[in-house]
């Protein structure tokens, strides 16, 4: 079957992404030329293990790759220390050795657990992503970024650990539930947000078909999104500089999954989409764009059927000045000092540390008295 492919190209850790229908079934002969000894260790969650393990067993046998499987419980619970260490332990008791695999089959839990857990054993094993949700497809799969959360917030532990093969099989789009399908699209959206306004034109003109089932614009969407992903983690693998800008949403966002206790309450991508519609505003409160920007970001998301403001999300919140001290917990605190992407236009973000605590403080007590 045709496929796109992304290169991500790091020096000594370069890597493809793969993007199209059917990957999942050929998963085996595009995994076998990384095989010193045909073998593999599969982690995935019982959910997808379900709808999708058989179908990559079968890919494997077919090219004659051993492999056994560990099937963790769903959801963003299982990012911790708890199913960390059973993954570690599991690996080392399947004798998975520096030149073997390790395969990621799952959502954005699973990737960023199961990465992490390849990175730590004999010091670094290679695995393979393949990531099963649009939010994994387009964001967490690709840029080596791993790790789990803790008491104190999330991703706080982890490690920076290249795949050595990406395979985003958009078929497998079709199973996930429409919540999860359009909470993976806030990443999307984001792409264009910080720096494409051509793409998310496209988007507003083809996002309601692709989250229709458009199987040719769900291709379009990630291929895109990951070619975006993969030039500015070149540029900056470890977020020095760059890198930091795809985080445009997610300081907003932290805070308010942290708020909601990380449940379902808020799904990550919901809350990046409200996270960027607040970053908009917060930009066009400090002048750096037209308040026809924010505007407009929110209008497509309202169009796309998905949650815009801190009204949309259910339960209680804590008032603007909790929410202010969440943030600050954030990772991309530096020097005591709040990293925003802030945006001078659509396509335009960039890093700021010169955001007054004050106008985001005014902004949050006006979104929640509107609750």
């Amino acid at each position: 079957m045709s496929h796109e492919t992304v290169h991500v190209d790091l020096p000594g850790r370069a890597y493809d992404i793969l993007i199209g229908a059917g990957l999942l079934q050929e998963a085996g002969q595009h995994i076998v030329p990384f095989l010193r000894r045909k073998r593999v260790a599969i982690i995935t969650d019982e959910t997808v293990a379900g709808l999708h393990l058989a179908t990559l067993q079968a890919s494997l046998d077919a090219a004659g790759i051993a492999h056994s499987a560990l099937a963790l419980p769903p959801g963003e619970a299982t990012k911790g220390w708890e199913q960390f260490s059973r993954a570690v332990e599991w690996i080392l008791t399947e004798k998975i050795e520096r030149s073997d695999l390790v395969i990621a089959l799952g959502g954005g839990v699973i990737g960023d657990l199961v990465g992490f857990a390849a990175a730590v054993v004999r010091r670094g094993v290679r695995f393979v992503q393949i990531p099963t949700s649009l939010l994994a497809q387009v964001d967490s799969s690709v840029g080596g970024k791993t790790g789990i959360n803790t008491g104190q917030g999330k991703n706080l532990v982890g490690a920076f650990h290249q795949p050595t093969l990406v395979l985003a099989d958009t078929s497998l789009l079709a199973t996930l539930p429409p919540r999860d399908f359009l909470a993976g699209y806030g990443e999307v959206v984001k792409y264009g947000l910080l720096g494409d306004a051509a793409f998310f034109e496209w988007l507003e003109a083809n996002g309601p078909a692709m989250a229709a089932g458009d199987i040719d614009k769900r291709n379009y969407a990630v291929c895109r999104s990951c070619e975006m992903k993969a030039e500015i983690v070149m540029r900056d693998e470890t977020e020095q500089g760059d890198r930091a800008l795809l985080n445009l949403g997610h300081t907003f966002c932290h805070a308010l999954e942290a708020a909601t206790g990380y449940s379902s309450r808020l799904l990550h991508g919901e809350g990046v989409a409200i996270g960027c519609a607040l970053a908009f505003e917060t930009s066009a409160r400090l002048g750096l764009c037209s308040q026809e920007e924010p505007s407009r970001v929110r209008a497509h998301l309202a169009a796309m059927g998905m949650k815009v403001d801190l009204k949309d999300i259910p339960g209680d919140l804590p008032d603007a000045e909790a929410l202010l001290a969440l943030m600050a917990q954030d990772k991309k605190v530096l020097d005591g000092k709040l990293r925003f992407i802030m945006a001078r236009g659509i396509g335009a973000a960039f890093v700021t540390s010169d955001v007054p605590a004050d106008v985001v403080r005014g902004l949050l007590a006006e979104e929640l008295a509107r609750r």
